[in-house]
């Protein structure tokens, strides 16, 4: 075996060569790797006695895709199109040999190779548009080729990834193999060779792409289906444009406008923020008193506390991932009217073809229900999911200090409520810990690990460990009252009732933001939670909201009732701005000594986000959070914040928090103390620094 470069060997099986990527931990296509593969195809390519080529990777995956260290920085010789041109061209047939995943520029490597066999857990790739980008290096060139293109377009549009049986199915492989994968690649090779099977290079393929050549309607019709979920972002469209350029243009034409293309995307702003996120998700995960090795309790059963919305789906999270999970009721009627709750979002799942009736069963098997708690004392962690009340919390935290086993973790699934208050009411304090889920709990992907002063470093890593495992991101806040994102949005929602009763209307608040790229504006947000939750947990403090409040007394409680700020048709959930809603806001205002304005939609849209991000300020001044980024996964994951803006702390940034400061002072004079800018703000905006440094 020869050293090529620090990340590739090349080694000699009979007549084939074999290449091997080692380039920990996903392989990632840096300088080096590239080097080692055009160096080690050109003496492969000189060596008489070598009659075919394997491209294979040690370790647990094929290529994932580009350094994507090197975006943003010089290139560095080779090219990765250099590289992919040297595959093509060879006279000696190059076999890929994939295993784990073929991403981004590991699957545009496989597209150059004459031949791709894979092992039957692979999986294959264009996630780019993740990124804010598009397939640099001929992957919308090739794949339409290959794979066709109602294909090709949902898999570089969507970034989302096909198993082997459908890329074989596809055409995008030749063939699933078993056992050693770069054994079978060099007898794969070897038949190739003693066949004498033809070159086939991707690029000279036409037949896929003919079919829909003078076809306009094909990519009018794929736009259409994907433009609500892709809407506001721009990577998308460019993508299908390449795609177009597939099939209209030769291929080297088609290669030059990807790269046009490409080039549009990498410097935009929506790019620069998705790939600020992508880092700051990853960031989230790192935690600097808790290292990555910390011993993390073995979880192999779970117990949930109530077996409403958020315990149900709670529930529905433990058994997605194969952990037994026993859910606690008080009453036998609410526990089977929650599991059949339960039991009905698996089977409308199974109705659209993302599960079989089989997984249902065995998800439903591994969910068990009881109104007697002494079936959990073996459980390795419970989750909480009572009603957000202290008394109600601490009771049932008191209790089960008394049923659950040593090193249990007790886990609050509390929204806004002290976990040291709630940790208190139990003799070992130490083992717990919030984990607050986000609605619809089965959906969401936040999950905000709240840590309490005696929270043990080996609890806190479980409960990260444990989020990941059940699909969710989580990120570690600390205590306070409503954490990182309850607490921002606490702001946003003051100045939403100040700018309804100043001249504004609910709709236009809420479109301003739908606007800006949110699902939703705070208002239809309500009215879908529930004007009463609020309506109840004012009258518990004594706090009044007076228009929300209003509203609530007439029985208007949201889509739940068919009214609240707005109007619902039956089974409809589309807001209707309702005349009787605008009437008790002008009463109230005027109730009020306020003059109703016109307001504009820079305004609006500035008074309802400079507020949380001045908060966000004091919660990284307080340390509630660790990181500026992690309060931008937080709301990015959590709240609908969209992607492309890179989250309100990232914004920020961008915005200026000199732009910032100067205007919150400008409204501090005008409006109240509640614009004083956060002296953290205020210290970096003077100094011209930002929060995420970007």
């Amino acid at each position: 075996m020869t050293a090529i470069t620090q990340s590739v060997d090349l080694d000699r099986r009979g007549r084939v060569a074999v290449l091997t990527v080692n380039n920990p931990p996903v392989n990632a296509l840096s300088q080096h790797v590239r080097q080692g593969l055009r160096d080690g195809l050109k003496q492969a390519g000189a060596d008489r006695s070598v009659e075919a080529i394997v491209i294979t990777c040690a370790g647990r995956t094929f290529v994932a895709g580009a350094d994507i260290t090197e975006f943003g920085k010089p290139p560095k010789e080779p090219s990765l199109h250099e590289v992919l041109d040297l595959i093509e061209s060879s006279p000696k047939p190059v076999v890929a040999a994939i295993h784990g995943t073929a991403l981004g520029g590991g699957l545009e490597v496989t597209l150059a190779c004459h031949n791709r066999v894979g092992a039957k857990t692979a999986r294959f790739g264009l996630p780019e548009v993740k990124l804010g980008i598009l397939p640099g290096a001929g992957g919308t060139q090739r794949l339409p080729r290959v794979v066709g293109v109602p294909k090709a377009l949902s898999m570089i549009v969507s970034g989302d990834p096909i198993g082997a049986d459908e890329a074989l199915k596809a055409g995008l492989i030749d063939e699933i193999v078993e056992g050693d994968l770069t054994a079978a690649a060099v007898t794969f090779a070897e038949k190739v060779v003693a066949e004498k099977r033809p070159l086939k290079k991707i690029r000279d393929l036409d037949e896929k792409v003919a079919a829909v050549r003078g076809k306009p309607e094909v990519f009018a019709e794929f736009r259409k289906s994907v433009a609500r979920q892709t809407r506001g972002f721009r990577a998308p469209e460019n993508c299908i444009k390449a795609v177009e350029a597939a099939v209209n243009l030769p291929f080297d034409q088609g290669l030059k406008r990807e790269r046009e293309l490409f080039q549009e995307l990498i410097t935009s702003p929506e790019s620069k923020a998705q790939r600020y996120f992508f880092f700051a998700e990853r960031e989230a995960a790192k935690i600097p008193d808790v290292p990555a090795d910390t011993k993390s309790r073995d979880i192999r059963k779970a117990a949930v506390l109530g077996a409403g919305t958020m315990g149900g789906g709670i529930a529905m999270n433990f058994a997605n991932a194969g952990i037994p999970v026993t859910v606690v009721e008080v009453a036998q009627e609410a526990l089977d009217r929650g599991l059949g709750v339960v039991r009905k979002n698996y089977e409308a799942t199974a109705s659209r073809g993302r599960l079989t009736m089989s997984d249902v069963e065995k998800r439903m098997g591994l969910i068990s229900g009881t109104t007697d708690w002494s079936k959990i004392a073996d459980a390795d962690i419970v989750v909480e999911a009572v009603f957000e009340e202290m008394p109600i919390k601490k009771e049932v935290f008191a209790k089960i200090d008394g049923i659950c086993k040593p090193g249990a973790v007790l886990a609050t699934n509390t929204s806004t409520l002290d976990v040291d208050e709630i940790a208190s009411a139990t003799k070992r304090p130490d083992d717990v810990i919030g984990m607050h889920f986000f609605s619809p709990a089965n959906v969401m992907r936040l999950l905000e690990v709240v840590r309490g002063k005696k929270s043990a470093k080996d609890v806190i890593a479980t409960a990260m460990g444990v989020g990941r495992r059940i699909a969710k991101v989580p990120v570690l806040v600390g205590v306070c009252y409503g954490f990182v994102g309850n607490r921002m949005l606490h702001q946003r929602g003051r100045e939403a009732e100040k700018l309804i009763l100043e001249g504004a209307l609910p709709h236009e608040v809420d479109r301003v933001l739908t606007d800006f790229g949110f699902p939703m504006g705070p208002f239809a947000m309500g009215d879908l939670a529930g004007l009463d939750v609020g309506w109840r947990i004012r009258k518990g403090k004594g706090v009044k909201s007076a228009v929300a409040d209003r509203i609530c007394e007439l029985g208007r409680f949201g889509q739940k009732t068919g009214a609240g700020y707005f109007r619902y048709e039956k089974g409809d959930r589309t807001p209707i701005p309702d005349p009787d809603v605008e009437k008790i806001i002008v009463e109230v205002a005027s109730e009020q000594g306020i003059t109703r304005r016109k307001i504009g939609e820079a305004e609006i849209l500035a008074r309802l986000l400079y507020p949380m991000v001045n908060e966000g300020a004091k919660i990284l001044e307080e340390k509630i959070a660790i990181r500026a980024s992690d309060i931008d996964v937080i709301w990015v994951y959590g709240y609908g914040w969209p992607v492309y803006r890179g989250g309100p702390m990232f914004w920020a940034d961008q915005v200026g928090l000199k732009t910032i400061r100067d205007r919150m002072n400008e409204w501090r004079k005008t409006q109240g103390e509640e614009w004083t800018p956060a002296p953290l703000l205020d210290l970096l905006a003077s100094e011209g620094k930002t929060f995420t440094g970007a």
